[in-house]
């Protein structure tokens, strides 16, 4: 009994043994090494690694144009909210009995299953002067004034506009999903009672998807604070669309900062981890439990 009993308890770390290794290797000892890193000068060639403890974290948080990139993600901030918004929308929508709501669903999530560079070279030509967009825009006598990409003041618009419709698809998939999971008696019980489409959404739907919902924001919310490829593709960070991700790469390769970019990379997941933190606090228990 003993010996069973033993290997009872020894069958779960059986199985648990090549996950963890995988994620110590991969995961915390990078991380680690980040951290390290962060604390010295190393240029990423030379030999040795230089101690300057917190140098680096002083210099982020003094110099504007180091931290001050981080207000690029305000406007990926705001796209997210459009966002959520208009897959929350599509998915009540394509929820309720309508015609081609199949055709639908797979238009909506087509644009998320394509390669982010691939899209990122796409749009780099729709924005282009006297591209597909300005040409669309001249069919319909509509004046155009103004450098998608190459005017500072609309530069940000255009590349989170891009975000958008990539990243719609995935939330229209998850909402959709949790919309689907409800229980149809409740709807037949919200039915009878008299409640429209609105209410029905208001008093069945809303509180069903709670969990999904704070999901989503998650990883709205961090995925709008490390964006990289799209404006590092179409932009290279200029015409003032560099991200912090984008600033945090040029430290270490263009200009041979491992240390200070280790520093902007640790300071980045820290703020990253708090917000998962307050999402916990802040959301009720069971919607934070998928978290």
């Amino acid at each position: 009994m003993t010996k069973m009993k033993s290997q009872g308890l020894l069958t779960p770390w059986l199985f648990l043994a090549a996950p963890l290794l995988f994620l110590i290797v991969f995961t915390y000892l990078p991380v680690a090494n980040m951290f390290f890193y962060s604390l010295t000068s190393w240029d990423g060639l030379s030999p040795t690694k230089p101690f300057v403890g917190a140098k680096n974290y002083v210099e982020l948080f003094t110099r504007p144009d180091l931290f001050g990139v981080m207000l690029v993600s305000l406007y990926y901030l705001g796209g997210s909210v459009v966002q959520l918004i208009l897959a929350l929308y599509l998915a009540t929508v394509l929820s309720f009995k309508i015609k081609l709501k199949n055709v639908f669903k797979g238009v909506i999530f087509f644009p998320y299953l394509i390669n982010g560079v691939a899209i990122a070279f796409v749009f780099l030509y729709f924005f282009q002067p006297g591209g597909t967009l300005d040409s669309v825009l001249h069919l319909l006598h509509v004046p155009v004034h103004v450098q998608w990409l190459g005017d500072a003041r609309v530069a940000n618009y255009s590349l989170t506009g891009v975000s958008v419709w990539r990243y719609t698809g995935l939330d229209f998939v998850l909402f959709l999903g949790a919309i689907q999971a409800i229980p149809g008696e409740q709807y037949e019980a919200a039915q009878i009672d008299g409640a429209n489409r609105w209410k029905q959404f208001l008093y069945v739907i809303a509180p069903g998807i709670k969990p999904i919902l704070s999901l989503t924001a998650l990883l709205s919310i961090s995925g709008a604070l490390s964006v990289f490829e799209t404006p590092y593709i179409m932009t290279g960070g200029a015409n003032g669309t560099e991200t912090f991700v984008i600033q945090t790469v040029n430290l270490a390769f263009e200009f041979g900062k491992v240390g200070l970019a280790s520093a902007a990379a640790v300071v980045l997941l820290a703020i990253v981890l708090v917000v998962a933190w307050l999402q916990r606090r802040l959301v009720p228990a069971e919607a934070g439990d998928l978290v």
